[in-house]
């Protein structure tokens, strides 16, 4: 680095340090003993000694605040769980009513049905089923598919993220100019590459490997909208897809963990007007109590518990099963959570996603005006209130990934020094946030693009 470049990065990680050493004294304190996967998420050495998670403390609407009252306007939102923003009263109260009754596990939550019933409603999928995280739903759903089709292979897209599962965590790789499928980190078995196909999202060439490999594939598992690459167009392909999909038996599985209830009250199905298989919903639903949930036809559906019957007639489960279970599936705190949530949502109707989503657009509208109009190149993309910031060209003709990779590092520092958490280059909006705290952003913005400047960085 320049010389001028050290200086101020010197300075700034000082002045960074002054007002979070608390935690940073807890992540020295407790790195011995906490294996965390988040601290070195954005590690680089000459940042290392700000390479620590921030501590919060409380959280109320919009805001959070950490161990040393430093207030943050949050637009991370647990990962996309806070649609209504940060201890919202009629979830607190809910969970609240629920701590009063106890926490009994091992028998039925009394308003699981409900919770059932209210996501068919507004999801319009015939039967629902519950774990307790997003990755469980895609585990979940993929052994349904393959269950009920028979076959074990599954297709996925680069640039989505299906949980943590050892069967979907794999990419492409280029050996002796062949492509090949292999896992996408260290203690994922070789052989379960074997059975998923990689393909491009959005490119027409990927329908015609489906085709190709139809009477192989179980499931193709798709993010509608890929929330790496909001840029990238979704309704025609998508639709082709269902098609495709239809044709050849092949189950569809939405993974609406980000989309679910957030986009639309029917999530991206509704939004897109295309019916899955299957769709695996998380986050928002559970008002920020672990959940995961699994939709789709009965069709489906019907392999967790044998299928339809009735009590005083000669019916019985004819379905063949698979396994499914959990000791905090169907968790009384998330279920009460659940149930509020999606009366909320009934109950609003799809103006609350509507005015968010509007909002969102005039945000990344907003912002990409002064890009422009500063010659900066970073452009802003969003899909209803998820949005996301992409660079475009270059920072003065640099080619360097790695540089341009730390100077986007910076900017996410720089903001976080300002009091905006974001979730790595984008984050969300939810109906707490406030036209104040958007320009408050848009502020802090501008200001840590100055600080990049002055230092040389841009």
């Amino acid at each position: 680095m320049k010389h001028q470049q050290n200086t101020e990065l010197e300075t700034f990680i000082q002045n960074y340090i002054q007002i979070t050493k608390a935690s940073k004294e807890i992540a020295q304190k407790f790195r011995l003993r906490l294996a965390d996967n988040r601290s070195p998420l954005l590690f680089s050495l000459p940042l290392k000694e700000i390479s620590y998670s921030i501590v919060g403390k409380r959280s109320s609407g919009s805001k959070i605040w950490d161990i040393e009252g430093n207030e943050y306007i949050d637009l991370m939102m647990g990962y996309g769980v806070n649609l209504f923003g940060h201890n919202p009263i009629f979830i607190k109260q809910a969970i609240a009513d629920q701590l009063e009754e106890g926490i009994h596990l091992g028998i039925q939550s009394e308003v699981v049905g409900e919770v059932a019933e209210l996501i068919c409603e507004l999801t319009q999928m015939e039967r629902v089923t519950f774990s307790n995280t997003g990755t469980e739903a895609i585990i979940t759903a993929i052994r349904l598919a393959r269950t009920i089709t028979n076959r074990h292979k599954i297709a996925l897209f680069s640039g989505s993220y299906h949980g943590h599962s050892d069967g979907t965590l794999v990419k492409t790789q280029l050996e002796n100019e062949t492509i090949h499928t292999v896992p996408m980190a260290p203690g994922i078995p070789l052989n379960i590459a074997k059975d998923v196909l990689v393909l491009d999202y959005g490119n027409p060439h990927s329908l015609d490997i489906i085709k190709d490999n139809e009477r192989e594939l179980a499931a193709v598992l798709v993010e509608p909208v890929q929330t790496s690459q909001l840029n990238i167009p979704s309704r025609e392909f998508l639709q082709q897809l269902r098609q495709l999909t239809k044709e050849a038996d092949i189950a569809l599985i939405f993974d609406e963990m980000i989309s679910g209830f957030r986009i639309h009250p029917g999530g991206a199905q509704a939004w897109f007007g295309i019916k899955a298989d299957l769709a695996t919903y998380g986050k928002i639903v559970g008002g920020g109590m672990p959940i995961g949930v699994i939709a789709g036809k009965a069709t489906y559906m019907d392999a967790i518990d044998g299928g339809m019957w009735n009590y005083g007639d000669a019916s019985y489960p004819q379905v063949r099963k698979t396994f499914f279970a959990g000791t905090y599936c169907k968790h009384p705190l998330a279920m009460a959570a659940a149930r509020a949530v999606l009366k909320h949502l009934k109950t609003c109707g799809v103006s609350l996603q509507q005015q968010l989503n509007q909002r969102t657009s005039q945000f990344a509208e907003d912002l990409s005006a002064y890009f422009e109009e500063d010659k900066l190149p970073f452009q802003v993309k969003h899909f209803g209130s998820l949005f996301g910031l992409n660079t475009i060209g270059s920072f003065q003709g640099c080619k360097d990934t790695d540089l341009l990779d730390f100077r986007l590092v910076l900017l996410y520092y720089n903001l976080l020094y300002r009091g905006i958490l974001l979730r790595g280059n984008g984050g969300f909006l939810s109906t707490a946030h406030t036209d104040e705290d958007i320009n408050s952003v848009i502020q802090a913005i501008k200001d840590s693009i100055t600080n990049l400047r002055k230092g040389g960085f841009i």
